[in-house]
């Protein structure tokens, strides 16, 4: 079986692992969160990406949290979201007292439609907050217009697309602030939990910076300037994300390499009832590759029968699911999430398949479609 969560993720970095968790666990200072490594960690990231800070924080999801109480999101104020993703989308903003307003996705892309998150725009907007989906980047250009035009703030949900670049502008550095994730299955993940928020306003920062750990100002210990969060970065994560850094290009490459044969082997397939993500390099994040099947359950089953495990994400569109569907108003659709979310289905793309693997795994997917006739 080729699983799609690899088990020897971190199997080259066994000794890595190894020495910072001794390195850390034995030294001096007993620093074991938002230490001189954290620091460190966060000053190259801020160096690579031109940001003005970057400010590591305990997970993507209080990643979100922290810079929607930076810009003193509550209640009474709506957030635009995307109809079809992960669940912090919506439960960021209903735990702050806002209200999530879900905007329908494109179509291929399966990121939000700027064109239905204008008409969703009232006086109580107040934030834009599109997010990068399986291998496609929002439409970030028209999004910033979006938010210049109305005055809205603008916050890039970029966890699962760190490395990806844009019209030559890096994702999460397109808003007032972008998010990453460092959980493990990301494209930069590592052995945990962690994330960090990217912004241009270095006020903005400060404020997040001060909100991650309980309101402290990072000075004066014991001494809360507002309310805040744990949302501390872990010295042992970001001593191991320091030393993998210099390799994330190679990663990305060779997710990219791949996704770029399964583009070229499914693309004929659509008659056949089934649709890769659009091919291309700009605007491309590769943390998963996600095909639209029309048969959907059925390629799954046939995958496993032929030695390829595959995920299914988001089976529901976030207005259906229990928790939001009192933020969703009777009667109103959204007719591309909720296709996303019956065809939507995801292979293994992560960089240490051979080339012998990504073929079986195309291969399996061809022979599928050869054999089923599109539901139309």
């Amino acid at each position: 079986m080729i699983p799609f969560f690899p088990p020897d993720l971190f199997e080259e970095d066994r000794e890595l692992l190894l020495d910072v968790v001794h390195e850390v666990a034995t030294d001096p200072t007993q620093k074991f969160i938002l230490g001189e490594r954290t620091a460190r960690f966060e000053d190259l990231l801020k160096a690579g990406l031109g940001a003005a800070d970057v400010v590591a924080c305990g997970s993507g999801t209080t990643a979100l949290t922290l810079v929607l109480m930076a810009m003193d999101i509550g209640p009474g104020d709506e957030v635009v979201v995307p109809a079809y993703g992960c669940a912090p989308l919506a439960n960021t903003v209903l735990g702050l007292g806002a209200v999530p307003v879900f905007a329908d996705i494109d179509p291929v892309t399966l990121v939000m439609d700027p064109d239905g998150a204008e008409a969703l725009l009232t006086g109580r907007t107040r934030v834009l907050m599109p997010a990068h989906m399986f291998s496609v980047m929002a439409d970030m250009p028209r999004m910033r217009v979006l938010a210049d035009r109305y005055g809205l703030r603008l916050l890039e949900d970029s966890a699962v697309a760190q490395g990806a670049v844009l019209d030559g502008r890096p994702a999460g550095t397109w808003g007032d602030a972008g998010v990453y994730s460092f959980v493990q299955v990301k494209s930069f993940g590592g052995p945990g939990e962690g994330g960090a928020i990217v912004t241009p306003n270095p006020e903005l920062g400060r404020t997040v910076r001060m909100l991650r750990n309980h309101g402290q100002d990072g000075v004066h210990r014991f001494r809360h300037h507002r309310i805040g969060l744990n949302s501390r970065f872990d010295e042992v994560l970001a001593a191991f994300q320091i030393r993998r850094l210099p390799g994330l290009a190679r990663r990305i490459a060779r997710r990219a390499e791949i996704a770029a044969y399964y583009t070229e082997r499914f693309t004929p397939l659509a008659e056949q009832g089934v649709t890769p993500p659009p091919p291309g390099t700009n605007g491309r994040c590769y943390y998963v590759y996600s095909l639209l099947a029309e048969r959907r359950d059925e390629l799954k089953r046939h995958l496993a029968a032929h030695g390829v495990d595959s995920h299914v994400y988001y089976p529901l569109a976030l207005p259906h699911q229990p928790a939001f569907a009192h933020c969703a108003p009777e009667g109103r659709r959204w007719p591309n999430a909720e296709r996303a979310a019956r065809q939507s289905l995801a292979i293994p793309v992560y960089p240490h398949l051979t080339d012998a693997q990504v073929e079986s795994v195309a291969d399996a997917v061809c022979a599928f479609a050869a054999l089923a006739a599109p539901v139309r």
